[in-house]
């Protein structure tokens, strides 16, 4: 567990331009790079990726965990859809890092989170989040865009699939399936408390 915990906070401190989609920062021209940004982005960006984890290790707690799921990523893209059509939200990074630093708690609850609620977070921080990916690919041509949207949700839908039936499988098995949501949500207020600190140490 300390090996573990020692690994996330090197992954914390780490310089966010590795964090960079994998256009290396230039916009997409065609379909594939569309694609490919969108596969890649939400995966690089450490932040992003300890979203969807979260997403998905709380949608295992919920009965028709994959539509709740689902609705998390629908909200990503119009939150990018969002801001293609320039939409401003003011210090979006902060508010990335605090709905991805409450996913994470929510994560250590010792009892699963009311449906209407878990809905409502997933709605919420899936269109900050999307807000901040959508960055990527504003000012691209349309066919771009339309394939960074399609990489988008399947790569986030693929993640937080895996991570709901991983931890499922974990059910008759309590002390793994809760030190894997330990883990998970350590991971994820980690994540949103580096970004924090980094924006305090830059003067933002």
């Amino acid at each position: 567990m300390t090996r573990v915990m020692v690994a996330l906070m090197v992954l914390f401190t780490a310089d966010p331009a590795l964090a960079q989609h994998a256009m290396r920062g230039a916009t997409p021209t065609s379909f594939s790079e569309g694609l490919l940004s969108g596969l890649g982005h939400p995966v690089l960006r450490l932040d992003h990726l300890a979203a969807i984890i979260a997403v998905g290790c709380l949608a295992a707690m919920q009965p028709k965990g994959a539509l709740l799921a689902a609705g998390y990523v629908i909200a990503t893209v119009m939150g990018a859809a969002a801001h293609i059509g320039e939409a401003t939200v003011r210090n979006a990074e902060i508010f990335v890092a605090l709905s991805v630093a409450a996913l994470g708690l929510i994560v250590f609850r010792k009892q699963p989170l009311r449906r209407d609620l878990t809905f409502a977070l997933f709605a919420a921080a899936g269109l900050i989040n999307g807000y901040a990916l959508g960055e990527t690919i504003a000012g691209a041509e349309r066919t771009p865009i339309l394939a960074y949207f399609i990489g988008l949700a399947a790569i986030q839908t693929a993640i937080a699939l895996a991570i709901m039936f991983g931890v499922r499988l974990l059910t008759g098995r309590a002390p793994l399936q809760l030190l894997a949501m330990r883990v998970i949500g350590a991971f994820a207020v980690g994540a949103g408390a580096a970004i924090v600190l980094q924006r305090y140490a830059a003067g933002a």
